[in-house]
């Protein structure tokens, strides 16, 4: 169906098609395009909450634990943790292990 605009484009012109250069394609995009499809991928065969990472709050909330004692046992390397710059980071998974690993030495 024909919109009221098209009545003041003569044929000549709405058949006109434009050109545009053809860029270089962006490496670290490509890059980062490829390395989130095999995150995905990776992911994807892992239980969601397996793979889940975890905040300091989060830990210490499913622990019932203060955040300071995250903390320590993090800085201690007594519970599995990854430090991220100045960030602490935990897998949900490596969380549950631990805590299956102290009740039973308990």
């Amino acid at each position: 169906m024909a919109s009221p605009h098209d009545a003041y484009l003569t044929p000549s012109y709405k058949n006109r098609q434009l050109k545009f250069e053809t860029a270089h394609t962006d490496t670290i995009s490509v890059m980062n395009d490829t390395i989130a499809t095999a995150t995905r991928t990776n992911l994807d065969s892992v239980l969601p909450s397996e793979g889940e990472i975890l905040t300091v709050s989060e830990v210490a909330h499913f622990l019932r634990v203060p955040k300071s004692t995250v903390y320590k046992l993090a800085r201690l390397g007594e519970l599995p943790a990854s430090k991220i710059g100045k960030h602490w980071r935990f897998l949900r998974r490596d969380i549950h292990e631990w805590m299956h690993s102290r009740t039973q030495h308990n």
